[in-house]
C-alpha cells in the first residue's frame, strides 16, 4: 500500500496517512481501533482538521506511535531518546531472507566506507532500491562516494518506533561497483528509479553486492 502526498491535508493528516500505510491498515480499520467514524478519518487525512488531545491520543495509540510523532515534534530528536511503552523489549537475530524482505521496499539508508586507511569510516545517507538482492543507488559522479568505488562498502537501514520499543536494523557488508552502461544500466533505469531524497544531480549508479547480510529486530517478548 503506497503513500501519496495530499496537498490539501494538514501535516498531522499526512503523518497519519503515512503511518497507516506503513502498517498496512485501511481507514476503516484505523477508525475502528481509534473509536472514530470512518468518514472523520477520511476527512482528517484529506483536509486540514483540528484534533483534540483525546482524538490525537487515540489515533497515536491505534497507529502504535506517539502523539509527538503525529505532530512532528520529534523530528529533531534522535530515535529512542524518549521513554517507551515497553520497559524491557526483547531482541532476536534475523535471517538473511528476513533482512532482504525488510529492505525490499527501498527508501533511505546509509552507506559506510573508509575514505583513507587512517581515518574513521564515512557514513552518508542515500536513497536506494533493492535489485536482485543487491543494493542500488545513485550518487554524484565526482562525489566522495563515487571516488571510493569500486571498493568495500557497508550499507545500513533501520526502522524504529520509539513509542512502542519496536524496530529493526539491517546491515549489508559487501563490495561496491559502478554500473557504467550497457544492458545492466538500461534495465535498472527501466525498472528502478531511486530518486535522491535530498535532490541534486546524481549521475553515477552504484551497486553494492552483499557478502554478508545481518539484522536484528527489537520488540516486546
Amino acid at each position: 500500500m503506497g503513500f501519496e502526498r495530499n496537498a490539501n491535508a494538514s501535516d498531522v493528516g499526512r503523518r497519519v496517512t503515512q503511518r497507516r500505510s506503513e502498517l498496512g491498515m485501511s481507514r476503516a480499520e484505523l477508525a475502528e481501533r481509534a473509536g472514530m467514524d470512518p468518514g472523520y478519518v477520511a476527512y482528517m487525512e484529506e483536509q486540514p482538521a483540528r484534533l483534540s488531545q483525546e482524538a490525537l491520543y487515540h489515533l497515536a495509540h491505534a497507529l502504535h506511535t506517539s502523539p509527538d510523532h503525529l505532530l512532528g515534534a520529534d523530528t529533531d530528536t534522535p530515535p529512542g531518546s524518549s521513554s517507551t511503552a515497553v520497559p524491557e523489549p526483547g531482541i532476536r537475530t534475523l535471517t538473511t531472507e528476513e533482512c532482504l524482505a525488510l529492505i525490499d521496499p527501498g527508501g533511505v539508508g546509509r552507506v559506510a566506507f573508509a575514505d583513507t586507511a587512517d581515518t574513521a569510516p564515512l557514513v552518508l545517507p542515500v536513497n536506494y532500491v533493492l535489485s536482485e538482492d543487491t543494493v542500488v543507488f545513485r550518487t554524484a559522479a565526482d562525489g566522495v562516494i563515487a571516488r571510493h568505488v569500486p571498493g568495500p562498502m557497508g550499507f545500513e537501514v533501520d526502522r524504529l518506533d520509539s513509542a512502542m520499543s519496536e524496530g529493526w536494523s539491517v546491515l549489508v557488508a559487501g563490495h561496491a561497483r559502478r554500473v557504467d552502461g550497457g544492458a545492466e544500466l538500461a534495465a535498472l533505469r527501466e525498472h528502478h528509479s531511486p530518486r535522491p531524497w535530498a535532490g541534486g544531480e546524481r549521475e553515477a549508479w552504484v551497486r553494492v553486492e552483499p557478502e554478508r547480510v545481518t539484522g536484528r529486530r527489537v520488540g516486546a517478548v
